[in-house]
C-alpha cells in the first residue's frame, strides 16, 4: 500500500539508524512505452470494472501476458517514488516480484480518454505464497518484518498483500488534473471489487510509507499516534529491525493524552501543521478506513531510498460503512453474477441514500 503521494519537502537528516552511504547513480527512467502498444494488451478480459468516478477503467495484469504494460508501470512507479525521494534508482522499478512465475499481478487504472496509466497497485492473494524452508513467506516485505506462526495459519490464507501504490506524477496535482481528484479513490475501487471476487480475501496487508526528507520530530508524533491507537497487541508480524523514535517518548506521551482517537488526532493534525508540515495523505486514508486496523511497527527499506515502512493489517469486514459502500458494494451491483462465486465470507452491506 506504499503509495507516492505529494508531500512537503524537509531537510534530510542522518539519524543513528541509517548508515551514511553516497547515494547511489540513477539510471535515466526508460521512454514512454507507445499508447498504441498498451492498448493491444488491455484487452476486454483484463479488464476488471469501471471506476466510480471519472470514468475511468481498471485492468488486472501480470509481467507474462502483458510485458509492454509492466514496463510502463515500471517507468511511472520509479517516477513517482524518485520524486517523493524514494525509488531504486533503476531505469524502471521492476523487480522479481513482478516478473517470477506466480507472482504478483497488477491492478491498474486507465484513463481511456487520454490513453494513459493514472495509478496502481500489485497484489498477491495469500494462498499464492511461496515460502522458505523457514515457513516464511518470500514477499517483497520479508526482508524488512518477520511473520509470526499464528498469522500464516490463521491470517495468511486469507489475506492479500499490496505494494508499490503509485499515483502517476501528472495526476498528483488537482490544480492542473481535475481527474487527479479521485485518483486514489479510483485505485481503491479495484482493491474493492478484489474483496468480492476472492470469497477468501479478509485481509488487506500492506506498508505506509514514509519518506526520509519528512520532518523527523512529525514522523515521531505521526508513529506514536498510529502505535497508541492501533498497535498490533499480539504481534503477528514484527519488523526484524525496527526503527526508533528519537524524540523522548514521555514527551509524546504527555502531548497525546486523550482517550479518544478523535482528540488526539487533533492534537497531531495541529502539532504538525505548526512544523510547517501535513499529514501525509495516505496515511490520513489509512486511518479513516477501518476503526480496527493492527500496526505492526516501522522498519527502513535500504533498497528503496531509505524509506519508512509501517505494516498493517485491515479487515475487509471491518472497513467502515461509507467506504464500503462506495468501493465493495458498487462493484456488486455493476456486477451481480460476482456473488455467485462468493462464499459468504465477506457479507456485502447495501444502503441506500436515502437511509440514515
Amino acid at each position: 500500500m506504499n503509495c507516492s503521494a505529494p508531500r512537503r519537502e524537509g531537510r534530510r537528516r542522518h539519524d543513528s539508524q541509517r548508515p551514511i552511504t553516497a547515494k547511489k547513480m540513477e539510471e535515466e527512467i526508460i521512454q514512454p512505452i507507445p499508447k498504441d502498444v498498451l492498448k493491444r494488451e488491455l484487452t476486454p478480459e483484463r479488464q476488471l470494472r469501471m471506476t466510480n468516478k471519472s470514468n475511468n477503467e481498471i485492468y488486472v495484469i501480470t509481467a507474462q501476458d502483458a510485458p509492454n504494460v509492466m514496463r510502463e508501470i515500471g517507468r511511472l512507479r520509479e517516477i513517482a517514488f524518485r520524486s517523493a525521494g524514494g525509488g531504486t534508482g533503476k531505469a524502471a522499478d521492476i523487480d522479481e516480484f513482478d516478473t517470477m512465475e506466480g507472482g504478483c499481478k497488477q491492478l491498474i487504472v486507465w484513463n481511456p480518454e487520454a490513453e494513459e496509466i493514472i495509478g496502481g497497485y500489485r497484489y498477491l492473494f495469500g494462498n499464492d505464497w511461496k515460502l522458505d524452508d523457514k515457513g516464511q513467506p518470500l514477499l517483497a516485505t520479508s526482508h524488512m518484518f518477520h511473520f509470526s506462526d499464528q498469522f500464516m495459519r490463521d491470517y495468511a490464507p486469507y489475506t492479500v498483500e499490496l505494494g508499490r501504490s503509485f499515483v502517476s506524477l501528472e495526476y498528483q496535482n488537482v490544480r492542473t488534473n481535475t481527474k487527479s481528484i479521485f485518483a486514489l479513490d479510483n485505485l481503491w475501487d479495484g482493491l474493492g471489487a478484489l474483496t468480492v471476487i476472492n470469497p477468501d480475501c479478509r485481509y488487506f496487508f500492506g506498508k505506509m510509507t514514509m519518506y526520509p526528507s519528512y520532518i523527523r520530530r512529525g514522523r515521531d508524533m505521526i508513529l506514536y499516534f498510529l502505535k497508541k491507537h492501533f498497535d498490533d497487541k499480539d504481534n503477528l508480524i514484527v519488523p526484524i529491525k525496527p526503527l526508533t523514535i528519537e524524540t523522548p517518548e514521555d514527551e509524546l506521551s504527555r502531548l497525546f493524552d486523550q482517550a479518544s482517537f478523535r482528540n488526539d488526532y487533533r492534537i497531531l493534525n495541529r502539532e504538525i501543521r505548526r512544523l510547517g508540515y501535513n499529514i501525509p495523505p495516505l496515511v490520513n486514508a489509512y486511518m479513516s478506513l477501518s476503526p480496527t486496523m493492527k500496526l505492526f511497527g516501522t522498519a527502513i527499506n535500504y533498497g528503496f531510498g531509505d524509506v519508512e515502512e509501517t505494516g498493517i493489517l485491515i479487515a475487509v469486514d471491518e472497513i467502515l460503512e461509507e467506504k464500503r459502500v462506495r468501493h465493495i458494494d458498487s462493484y456488486v451491483k455493476e456486477h451481480p453474477e460476482a456473488l455467485k462465486i462468493t462464499s459468504g465470507a465477506n457479507k456485502v452491506i447495501y444502503k441506500s441514500r436515502h437511509e440514515h
